[in-house]
Order: C-alpha cells, then structure tokens, then sequence
C-alpha cells in the first residue's frame, strides 16, 4: 500500500487549480482597474448568499451592536466586494505602478518610518491585518529595501497553494521563505530575526493557544508569538495597513515603531504589546468596516448562526 504522504492529489485537485489558472489568465489579460471591477462586482453580488457570511453578520451584530440589519448588510457587501477586488487585482500587483499621477497605483504615508529602519540594516516586525489588499503591504514595503517574510497557512490544494506564492513572490521580485504557522514555523520564524531578516504577520484572527487581548472591547485569543518574539530580540514593531483608494488603487499606511513595553514582567509586556496591535487594528477597521475580513470566529465565545 502506497503510504499517505506519497499518494499523488486527488484528481479533483487538478481540476481547481486548472479553473484557478483559467480564471487568473482571464484576469490578467484585463485592464488592472477592469479585472479589480469586475471580480469586486460579482463578489459583491454573490458572497451575501453565501452560508458563511451569517458569520460576519453575527460578528458584527456582537462587537457593533449598534448598528442596524441594513448597516450590517451593507458592510457585508462592501467586505465581499474588497475580497472580490483582491482577487482581481492579485495577477496585477507586480505592475501596479508606484506614485502614479492618477488610476491604478499605490503610493505610501509614512515612508520615513520605512527608510529609517531600512538605514540601521536591523531585523524589524510588521504587523497588519486582513484590512484592504493586505496583499499589497509585502511587496511596497519591499519596494524600501525591507523584504519580509511571512507566516503562512498553505491551501489544502497544493496545485492552488504554488500558483498563489508564484503570484506573490513575482509581486515580490524574489522568492521569500514563508513559515507555517505552529511552533516549529515560530522557531524558524526566530532563527530568521536572529539572522538579521525582517518578518511580517497579519494578527487578526484568532489564536486558540494564544494570548488574551481585547479587541473591539471582547475577548479574544491572540497570536502571541510577534509580541513574544519582538521583545526578546527587542525588535522594532512598525504597524501598517493598506487603504483601498478605488480600483487597483491603494495606500499603505505605516506607523511609527511601536513602544515595546518593559514593566520587568515578561508576559505583562507581551500582553501590553499585544494590546497596542490589536488596539491600532480595531481603529483602522473602525474607519474602515468594509474593508476588513469579518468571516473568522475571531471572538472567544461560540457564535451563534
């Protein structure tokens, strides 16, 4: 009998990838703008029917219990149209010009923060969270000689998953090592400050074995390892997330280094660390509702659907 780990995909693994590779072809043969409208548009349409967005609603209806179904319903709608314009704008992210006069483009607030870090030749940590194309946060920042590398939950299709770090990585110019999340991603993730690179973590979603934060003023299991990590090499934390501006039309926003806490309790510092990322995300995603990924069960209690 052929072991497990040995037996080749299941055919229907090919058979996604290849609507995958069908649907980014498509994709990049349009007009960045054209490919951001279009799978915005239909995600917008279609998501709210799917089961999971009960999800998000009941998340909302949670930590903003102020607002009414149809503010929901249309925060729904707009976060489903965000994702649908990630999609479109993904086999475009290498050619998105940079400080363009006007239409698809990124440029960044806070760059000083970026050259500044950049210029003392040390590892730095950035955090973020699903907020606009969070996909566009590595390859800017690259962009200021501060190539990072990730975390990283790998698809279950592994035709899918090479498809998606060839997409990144060209947007990246260069391979970047991702590490799987876990403790033996975490270690690796160390050995790499250790050496001198640079790390980037999206931190907003939850973490069982994690830390307990606030987050929107509920409890809420947070990775721990960034704070962890940042204050035993006492790393630099630079917070940032990237502003959707229209079609294929982004901002990234960086912040200054964070204060790293040092009360002489570890664990305190680590939650007070943890407590500064989790409190800048919740003030983006404030601004922003629509912009964020509220389909994870990102609280510690159980919701109900």
């Amino acid at each position: 009998m052929t072991p497990a780990h040995d037996r080749p995909p299941p055919r229907h693994m090919k058979i996604e990838a290849a609507l995958l590779s069908g649907l980014l072809a498509i994709l990049r043969r349009m007009r960045p703008e054209q490919a951001s409208n279009v799978a915005g548009r239909t995600c917008r349409m279609l998501g709210p029917w799917l089961p999971v967005s009960k999800v998000a609603d009941a998340n909302l209806r949670y930590v903003m219990p102020h607002l009414g179904r149809r503010s929901r319903a249309r925060i729904i709608r707009d976060m489903w149209e965000n994702i649908g314009r990630n999609a479109g704008e993904l086999p475009h992210i290498a050619q998105l010009p940079q400080n363009p006069a006007s239409g698809p483009g990124w440029d960044v607030v806070g760059a000083e923060h970026l050259r500044a870090q950049a210029d003392t030749g040390k590892p730095v940590m950035f955090v973020s969270g699903h907020i606009g194309n969070w996909e566009m946060l590595p390859p800017a920042v690259a962009r200021y000689g501060l190539v990072f590398s990730s975390f990283y939950r790998a698809p279950n299709n592994p035709y899918v998953d090479r498809m998606l770090c060839d997409l990144r990585n060209e947007a990246m110019g260069q391979a970047v090592p991702l590490f799987a999340k876990g403790a033996r991603g975490a270690r690796q993730a160390l050995a790499h400050l250790i050496r001198g690179g640079h790390l980037g973590m999206l931190v907003d979603q939850k973490m069982n074995d994690g830390i307990e934060a606030r987050f929107f003023g509920r409890p809420a299991m947070t990775a721990s390892a960034m704070a962890a990590m940042a204050l035993r090499q006492e790393c630099p934390v630079i917070a940032g997330y990237v502003e959707r501006l229209g079609p294929a039309r982004l901002r990234i926003h960086v912040s200054p280094p964070l204060p790293l806490p040092d009360t002489g309790d570890r664990k305190r510092d680590q939650l007070l660390l943890t407590q500064q990322v989790n409190d800048y995300i919740e003030q983006k995603i404030r601004q922003h509702p629509g912009s964020w990924l509220w389909l994870h069960r990102r609280w510690n209690r159980q919701l109900n659907n």
